[in-house]
């Protein structure tokens, strides 16, 4: 089965072309070669809550995209509003992807810890927040690819998971 997939970065200065987003070209990568997914979307928008959420229903709702990735906004800066975004159009909570991402990380850098990024459900969709730097996306990305494609049948109610 192909999923479809759906890229949104979150970066002030991608949106205005001051930065290229070598970050989503990582996840491209991952997503077309360990996934086997096709991007359905794919955008950069300014770090304003507003306008990751609206990308964020947008992408679930009307792209009906079986899986969300986005990259940026998820440190301790003031600009950092991607968690909050995403947790907001969020249904439901699943921790244990972000946990073990964040865990599998700390192991090569404490830094890692200081990432917040979240893992939630939308409808059938499933959303998972990425660092913004390309070392970081394929580090949490490379943690959990082997768990995505139960987890994206499981959300998506093709087949029945098994509890706990």
């Amino acid at each position: 089965m192909r999923w479809k997939v759906a890229l949104l970065t979150a970066s002030d200065k991608g949106s205005r072309g001051e930065r290229e987003d070598t970050s989503a070209q990582v996840i491209r990568e991952l997503v077309e070669e360990e996934l086997i997914g096709d991007i359905v979307d794919y955008r950069i928008v300014p770090d304003e809550q507003g306008e990751i959420r609206a990308a964020l229903i947008e992408m679930a709702d009307y792209y009906q995209a079986d899986l969300v990735f986005t990259t940026g906004g998820t440190g301790l800066g003031f600009r950092d509003v991607t968690p909050e975004a995403t947790l907001m159009i969020a249904d439901r909570n699943v921790p244990g992807i972000a946990e073990a991402m964040r865990y599998a990380s700390m192991q090569r850098s404490r830094r890692s810890a200081l990432f917040r990024g979240v893992c939630v459900i939308r409808g059938r969709t499933l959303i998972v927040n990425l660092p913004g730097d390309p070392k970081g996306v394929h580090d949490h990305l490379m943690a959990v690819i082997d768990l995505l494609p139960e987890a994206l049948e499981q959300v998506s109610g093709s087949r029945k998971g098994k509890e706990g």
